[in-house]
């Protein structure tokens, strides 16, 4: 029981190591107790897995042992990515419970607990559910089991955001790289339900995906960069492990970061679909939405790292759109959860509306902010957390940088210093679950990242 520890999202290890039946059985019991003692025995329960390799067997594990406590659980009766779970927690007023590992390697499984407002659990909620481990649970009452499929009322909500009509009048060859994640199934069958054409690769279900990490990032997207660049007129989109980042592909076979997706989805949203109030991102997220808010009189709310921070102020705040610089979004009237169907869908509605090429999208928002930003990171590794402490407080107070005035700091998580060159900036902050920096960087020029880097 010691080798389990909830993260930023979950408890995530490596199967057959720490990820057992018998540990699975131990945080069973922790979430049960958890819905139990703040909801009552009459709290519905849904429960998802993607394709990981048993991931299936795990969840079954999992829903059988809640039914013999007394909770009535809806089980899905197939892979799903974690936004149509998420959706469905918040439309069934359920707590959910989603056996993935996202974009990790291959070997790794993990538990995701989603309480029912459809966003990532806070730090209060995991603390709680943490204090449960170790602790049995008597049985209350007779529950049930019941298969259940997910995706209709999904598919519903999706369609009630996107202009598939307006896409489908979109000039364009769409490419849709599977990544033999949760999303088969469900970004190509929407698109295939409103007789928009694509392409598509790595189009099955297999736990190790590929042999590579399940990620939409431009060294696990080859493949789909190649048929990009050989396809005349094409964009191409793929998702992570299960489905809640994206990772998109413009007509020169480039990676579009997902600060540029965030910024190209806020114009379109705010000029095309009207949506009034703010911004969320996190303090790692780029200066170009700051610009581009600003240009259209928008107001910018900060969080730390981790969409559960963006996932409470998309709560609080109700924002046009909210993301985060590692590949998450979600817009207003959606749910307070990352979600890459949607986004993907998003951009591909953008293009239509403005009847332009990815690559002028991204060159729109470029001259809008003045500037394009670069972005980098490094992982320090060290001895120990005291290590790790001494460094950041040396950032605390370091008046310069790489040359450059400090003329801002920002403590929210680790701390940032903004420079005097005003497009350029450091963040320092620590591992959550071990004793690593992590160090991102910005600024308006590739040398200006070299130097920050020596």
């Amino acid at each position: 029981m010691a080798n389990i520890k909830f993260g930023t999202d979950g408890w995530r290890a490596v199967v057959g190591e720490d990820f057992t039946k018998e540990n699975v059985e131990i945080v069973t019991k922790a979430i049960a107790n958890y819905v139990f003692e703040n909801f009552g025995i009459y709290k519905k329960i849904i429960i998802g897995y993607d394709p990981r390799n048993m991931a299936k067997e795990f969840s079954s594990q999992c829903a059988n042992l809640l039914c013999e406590f007394g909770f009535n659980v809806l089980y899905s009766e197939k892979v799903l990515p974690t936004p149509v779970l998420a959706y469905n927690a918040k439309l069934l007023d359920a707590c959910a419970i989603m056996f993935t590992a996202s974009h990790n390697p291959p070997e790794y499984l993990g538990i995701k607990f989603i309480p029912d407002f459809a966003g990532p659990a806070t730090s209060e909620i995991t603390d709680e559910i943490v204090s449960y481990l170790g602790k049995d649970f008597e049985k209350k009452i007779k529950g049930f089991v019941k298969l259940y499929d997910f995706a209709p009322d999904y598919f519903k909500q999706i369609k009630s955001h996107i202009n598939f009509e307006k896409i489908r009048e979109l000039n364009k060859n769409i490419i849709f790289d599977g990544l033999y994640s949760a999303t088969i199934g469900y970004f190509d069958k929407l698109l295939s339900e409103k007789d928009i054409k694509f392409n598509a690769i790595h189009m099955m279900h297999d736990p190790n995906f590929g042999g590579q990490m399940p990620e939409p990032k431009p060294q696990y997207m080859k493949d789909l960069i190649e048929m990009v660049k050989k396809t005349p007129n094409s964009v191409g989109f793929a998702n992570d492990g299960d489905g809640d980042r994206f990772g998109v592909i413009n007509e020169n076979g480039e990676y579009v970061t997902p600060n540029e997706i965030i910024a190209i989805l806020l114009l379109h949203l705010k000029r095309h679909k009207n949506l009034d109030g703010c911004l969320v991102k996190t303090v790692g997220a780029s200066l170009l939405l700051d610009r581009i808010a600003e240009k259209l009189n928008v107001e910018v709310i900060e969080t730390a790292v981790g969409f559960k921070h963006v996932g409470k102020a998309m709560r609080d705040f109700n924002p046009i759109i909210a993301g985060e610089e590692s590949g998450g979004l979600s817009i207003q009237g959606h749910i307070p959860e990352k979600d890459g169907i949607l986004a993907n869908l998003l951009i591909l509605e953008a293009m239509a509306y403005e009847n332009k090429t990815l690559v002028e999208l991204q060159r729109e928002i470029e001259t809008l902010a003045g500037c394009k930003f670069y972005n980098d990171r490094v992982d320090l590794k060290l001895e120990n957390n005291e290590a790790a402490g001494k460094i950041l407080d040396k950032f605390k107070v370091a008046e310069d940088f790489a040359q450059m005035k400090v003329i801002k700091k920002d403590f929210k998580d680790g701390v940032k210093l903004y420079l005097d060159d005003n497009s350029s900036w450091v963040l320092v902050r620590k591992s959550g679950t071990e004793p690593l920096l992590r160090i991102y960087f910005e600024s308006d020029s590739l040398e200006k990242i070299a130097a920050f880097k020596k």
